[in-house]
């Protein structure tokens, strides 16, 4: 996976999207942050990382060097006006591409979860019928936190909102939230509460009916990426990761994101090859999945 050294400039950004292609864009910021910072780093850390994984998944029997993938660089960011900033112009210039007509797919890498609302959005109004998959150990349901209604707590709250009558929504690996976001899960009927139950429901789904992956990277154990903002016991591991991919790349598999890596919290450098092996198993699914 290498970048095409594109700066991120509106005024040229869209000559660098491709039919029947995977862009990578980075969002760094991680402004709502509540606990451990650092996720704005997290971009360009599994960049430095990529080069010293294999390309070649032995997972998906696919690799990285047979794929059509371009990487846009990063969002400038600088506080927290710029979220806003970087999230209006996503929504601007993506709003003006036919997404499925081209057949043109994002992976954005975070940054916290606040930056998924863009993308999230971007494909809820070009896919009246997406499922959205939500994999994270916090539910993000808050109707705010700390007084930001477009906290890393609240987005998918608030992307929920922007639902049509044809979208769905799955969580699994939620295990931490208030008692009014697991009220609002069971009202809802989004949490999965098993492995099987989860994967099941998605190999339930329609393989014409578009799919959005959102992965909070602390939906996996902190004993396997502790370099994370706020961790949670009893995640899962890269195998069940490895399960979803192979269900996932015989499905109408359209885009995701991966936040919340925090690569300097933790020193040994393992949840950044981590990631960076998770990016690449997603890029292939995403290719595969076409």
């Amino acid at each position: 996976m290498e970048a095409i050294n594109a700066p991120f400039e509106p005024f040229n950004l869209s000559k660098w999207l491709y039919s029947r292609t995977t862009h990578i864009m980075g969002f760094n910021f991680d402004g709502t942050a509540c606990f451990r910072k650092g996720a704005a780093k997290g971009p360009d850390e599994i960049r430095l990382k990529s080069p010293y994984i294999e390309t070649y998944s032995p997972y998906l029997d696919h690799d990285t060097n047979d794929i059509e993938c371009v990487d846009l660089g990063n969002l400038q960011i600088k506080d927290k006006k710029s979220w806003q900033d970087a999230t209006d112009y996503f929504l601007s210039f993506t709003r003006k591409i036919g997404l499925e007509m081209h057949k043109i797919k994002f992976l954005v890498m975070g940054g916290e979860h606040s930056i998924s609302y863009a993308p999230i959005v971007t494909y809820l109004k070009q896919y009246p019928d997406l499922t959205l998959i939500h994999l994270d150990a916090h539910a993000n349901l808050r109707e705010e936190y700390e007084g930001e209604k477009f906290s890393h707590a609240s987005i998918i709250r608030r992307v929920s909102e922007q639902f049509g009558v044809g979208h769905r929504l799955i969580q699994y690996g939620v295990r931490s939230g208030t008692k009014e976001e697991y009220q609002w899960m069971k009202n809802h009927k989004t949490l999965s509460s098993s492995k099987t139950s989860f994967l099941n429901k998605i190999k339930g789904i329609d393989s014409s009916r578009p799919i959005y992956l959102t992965l909070d990277l602390d939906y996996f154990d902190p004993a396997l990426l502790p370099g994370t903002g706020t961790p949670e016991p009893g995640g899962e591991d890269f195998q069940s990761f490895v399960q979803l991919m192979n269900i996932l790349k015989g499905k109408h598999f359209v885009g995701a994101d991966v936040v919340e890596l925090a690569p300097f919290i933790d020193p040994t450098e393992n949840s950044a090859i981590f990631a960076a092996k998770i990016v690449r198993e997603l890029l292939l699914t995403l290719d595969l999945s076409r």
